[in-house]
Parts: C-alpha cells; sequence; structure tokens
C-alpha cells in the first residue's frame, strides 16, 4: 500500500510539530503540509492534495464542522480524521454525519493515531470503540435531542455553552448576529431550554463545553 501523504491542521505549533515527528517517526507516513487555521487549511489541501487530512476540531477561525463540508466538496479524494480534546460521542456524531471518516481523541497514545491515519486512508471508517455504540444510536434515532439539532444548530450550543456571548458565536460561525439569535430559539425548542444560563448547564452536563 501507498504511503499516506498527510496534511495537519491544528492551531498550536507545538502539537503540530509534535504529531509531525510522531507521524514519520517510522517512515510510513509522510507529512506534505500543516495549517493553523481553517482558511489556511483549505489553502494548503488544495496545493498539498494530501491523501488524509487530520484536522483539529477546535481553530482560531472556525471548528471541524466549518472545514468539513467544504473540503468533502472541493476535494472528495482526501479522506479526513478528526483529532481533538472531545472524547464525546455527541462531537464524534456530528463529525461523522458532516463527513469525517474518522474521530480520534488526543488523549490516547500516538500509536492509536498512526493506526487510524492508516486505517482511514485505506478507506476504513474509525470510531474508537467505546463510542460506537453511542455513534450508531444517535445516527439512527431518527433526531431527538440533541441528534435533532441542525449542525449549525449544535455548534452554537456548544459555544454558547462554553461562555461565548452570541454576538462571539455569530462571529465564529461567519452569521450574523440575527441569524445567530434564530438558531438558538430553535436549538433552545427543541432542548426545551429556557435561558442562556439552561445552555450553559445543558451544554456541560453533556460534556459539550470546551473551548470556545
Amino acid at each position: 500500500m501507498s504511503v499516506p501523504r498527510v496534511v495537519l491542521v491544528d492551531d498550536h505549533e507545538m502539537v503540530r510539530e509534535a504529531l509531525c515527528t510522531a507521524l514519520v517517526s517510522e517512515g510510513d507516513i509522510e507529512v506534505v503540509g500543516e495549517a493553523a487555521t481553517c482558511v489556511a487549511a483549505l489553502a494548503v489541501v488544495a496545493s498539498a492534495r494530501p491523501d488524509v487530512l487530520v484536522l483539529d476540531y477546535n481553530l482560531s477561525d472556525g471548528s471541524a464542522m466549518t472545514v468539513i463540508p467544504e473540503i468533502r466538496a472541493k476535494h472528495p479524494s482526501v479522506r479526513i480524521l478528526v483529532l481533538t480534546v472531545h472524547d464525546n460521542a455527541h462531537y464524534a456524531t456530528r463529525c461523522i454525519q458532516a463527513g469525517a471518516h474518522g474521530f480520534l481523541a488526543k488523549s490516547g497514545p500516538v500509536r492509536d493515531l498512526r493506526a487510524a491515519v492508516h486505517r482511514v486512508h485505506a478507506g476504513e471508517m474509525v470510531i474508537p470503540a467505546h463510542l460506537t455504540a453511542e455513534v450508531v444510536g444517535s445516527m439512527r434515532s431518527g433526531g431527538i435531542g440533541i441528534d435533532a439539532l441542525s449542525p449549525r444548530e449544535f455548534e452554537l450550543l456548544r459555544l454558547l455553552g462554553s461562555g461565548a456571548t452570541l454576538k462571539e458565536a455569530a462571529e465564529r460561525q461567519n452569521i450574523s448576529t440575527s441569524t445567530a439569535s434564530t438558531y438558538r430559539a430553535r436549538l433552545m425548542e427543541k432542548l426545551s431550554l429556557r435561558t442562556t444560563g439552561d445552555i450553559i448547564r445543558f451544554a456541560i452536563e453533556n460534556d459539550l463545553a470546551g473551548r470556545p
């Protein structure tokens, strides 16, 4: 099998350097590009034409949910592996639904990342074993609770639950404040929430709160 050509996207330079060193250590993976933002990721993928994109969920100008659909539309042959601090089935479900081919937590050992890159490159779908049943259940649920939220609504819930203001959350999603307000009303209705405090509490209880 050919050596996977990988682009790394993470907004921490030290993390990218460590990941690059780990991936190329055995000579069976090649890192052909790096990026720190959503915008830079799109440019690097376009120029480097990697086989696999290893993508952090949280970036300074958006999130994996911002990048994945555009990468899939413009570069359908690129396989996407989301690498994140969120070891959570809700995040995994959203990433897979958006078009990612794998989801992996940063808390695991390097050997898991190396194996995931090879598996994704080989055409497999990679989801941690302890999340698989919940992810499959969520995708089959028909839209109940969090699963009923649209990608925009889910991302707004995550951002507001992490302490961002509505204006800040709108800027992160590149939408107007009025549009964000509409999404907030919809997610509150779907989750039976009444206040911003309810949103924050719900996000914390469901392990969705993190870096905005």
